[in-house]
């Protein structure tokens, strides 16, 4: 994003219907996917009994979900676009670790967990080795994608390391937020961590450690 660009972002424009039947079937598909898989485990289900769970064919399951796993991960492309969005489309004078921390907590908090139907689904990707290395590509696909366009918006190359770790660590602050009983407070001090830097991001040391540490730290560089 240009530091002069104070245009809001342009709005889709509305899915004709012919646009709108194709969601609709692939929503459907992909729902009846995902209760087959929760109810009897992935491995357990068919690419036949999904079809027939949708009322379409198996011919027409094909053409919106190309492979078994894109099934339970059906919002991906529209996952990535926002991410993408999220840099390119920031106000003016935010900065892109701000930026992907109101994303993660507008559109990634609900993934973390504390919702009955997402604890199951993460089960569900945490018990299938198909879907976590399906994960993983996902993973690796919107890392990438999202580095290049840090990269693109900050003026650097396209291979810069630092726009690949902050792509890295973006995408992981919020899967490092499950488990926590404050998700918001747990994202928001991971990102503050990359906006900030460590020695500003973490909570004081119990009883002084923390200035020991320093102490000890300079000696040993021989300041």
């Amino acid at each position: 994003m240009s530091d002069t660009n104070t245009t809001a972002p342009t709005p889709a424009a509305p899915m004709g219907r012919r646009e709108r039947k194709k969601a609709a079937t692939r929503q459907t598909i992909a729902d009846a996917a995902l209760r087959l898989f929760l109810e009897r485990g992935y491995d357990d289900v068919g690419i036949r009994e999904i079809a027939d769970a949708a009322d379409v064919s198996t011919t027409t399951l094909f053409k919106h979900f190309p492979v078994k796993e894109a099934l339970v991960f059906d919002e991906d492309a529209d996952q990535e676009a926002r991410l993408l969005a999220a840099v390119r489309e920031r106000p003016d004078g935010q900065s892109i670790p701000a930026a992907l921390r109101e994303h993660a907590l507008r559109y990634r908090m609900a993934a973390t967990g504390g919702d009955d139907r997402y604890t199951a689904f993460f089960a569900l990707v945490d018990n299938t080795p198909a879907l976590r290395d399906y994960v993983q590509g996902m993973w690796l696909r919107h890392a990438h994608a999202l580095a290049r366009t840090i990269a693109e918006d900050s003026g650097l190359p396209a291979d810069d390391p630092t726009c690949a770790a902050l792509a890295h660590f973006a995408l992981e602050a919020p899967r490092t937020a499950r488990g926590h009983d404050d998700l918001r407070q747990a994202v928001t001090r991971a990102f503050d961590l990359l906006e900030h830097g460590w020695e500003s991001s973490r909570p004081p040391a119990p009883d002084g450690h923390g200035d020991a540490d320093a102490l000890n730290a300079s000696q040993g560089n021989g300041s």
